[in-house]
């Protein structure tokens, strides 16, 4: 069976952020919050269909008692495509795979609209179904009950625009010069960012902190064998937006949940030192700024 993206909305509130049910979530404000590496099946977020498959899902619809006091946003909406267009991307996906077989809301997926019948009719009423879930109908409050028409139509433009007609890519995020800390006593190779955040190879923090990892090329990731690490899911982690090619680093188990997200810079990878000292419990101190030891050992 060919892998499947399934779209879903979480029924929370626009800021709302957990792991293990969607590969990624989407803020109000379009920020995507990647969870899990893409490569890797969670267990439960479209019933009978979790293997092989991807789950993306916008935070909103948490109104109560009326789910529509918290629609999904136009930057959420517009974000959500686009990660699906990235996705397709990577799959060698043209505008002739994006179809209900292989794109679907999880309205469509629980009324089995892609012609697989995977199990009962959970989905919409109008599509006789139970109606527990009903994700991404419809857009808008009152709209029409073809969500996964429009998404899908949204995310064939992304891919049919050529380079002519695609918006300019986001200039890269400038260095403006080299820096250096000291890292566990030691000097440690540092990039000063137009923002001025500190970035570093990862491969060499990892090191330092005797961190066991393997490159993972094929899905441009490092994979960390750490069984002490707890994924904080910063707010900041870094976006698309940054204009370079992105990297994930995960850790290896069952469902790679993703400590963090780096650059592509001179073809190794490099990540903001003071994100990784937050996500794997480094203490860090100022004026100069330093790493020190892992927090617990």
């Amino acid at each position: 069976m060919a892998a499947t993206i399934y779209l879903h909305w979480a029924a929370t509130s626009y800021s709302w952020v957990r792991s293990g049910l969607y590969h990624s979530i989407i803020s109000g404000d379009g920020h995507v919050h990647r969870l899990h590496s893409y490569a890797a099946d969670l267990p439960a977020h479209t019933w009978r269909r979790n293997s092989n498959a991807i789950a993306l899902s916008c935070a909103c619809m948490g109104g109560r008692p009326d789910p529509w006091t918290l629609p999904p946003t136009k930057p959420q909406l517009e974000a959500l495509c686009q990660e699906a267009a990235a996705v397709a991307r990577s799959w060698d996906w043209g505008v002739e795979q994006i179809t209900i077989q292989r794109l679907m809301t999880h309205a469509e997926a629980a009324s089995n609209r892609d012609g697989r019948v995977m199990h009962d009719n959970y989905g919409p009423v109008i599509w006789g179904g139970s109606g527990e879930r009903w994700d991404l109908l419809q857009l808008e409050p009152g709209g029409p009950p073809t969500g996964g028409d429009q998404l899908r139509e949204r995310v064939r433009q992304i891919l049919r625009s050529d380079a002519s007609s695609l918006p300019a890519a986001p200039a890269p995020l400038q260095f403006r010069r080299a820096g250096s800390l000291t890292a566990r006593g030691l000097p440690l190779a540092t990039e000063i960012d137009a923002n001025g955040s500190s970035w570093a190879l990862a491969a060499e923090l990892l090191e330092r902190y005797e961190l066991p990892f393997q490159w993972d090329a094929s899905h441009r990731r490092i994979q960390v064998g750490a069984l002490d690490v707890v994924p904080l899911y910063l707010d900041d982690a870094v976006q698309a937006s940054v204009g370079w090619p992105l990297f994930e680093m995960t850790l290896e188990r069952s469902t790679a949940p993703v400590i963090l997200r780096g650059i592509v810079r001179q073809s190794r990878a490099w990540c903001r030192v003071l994100e990784f000292a937050e996500e794997f419990g480094i203490s860090v101190a100022y004026e100069p700024f330093r790493l020190l030891e892992r927090r617990g050992g």
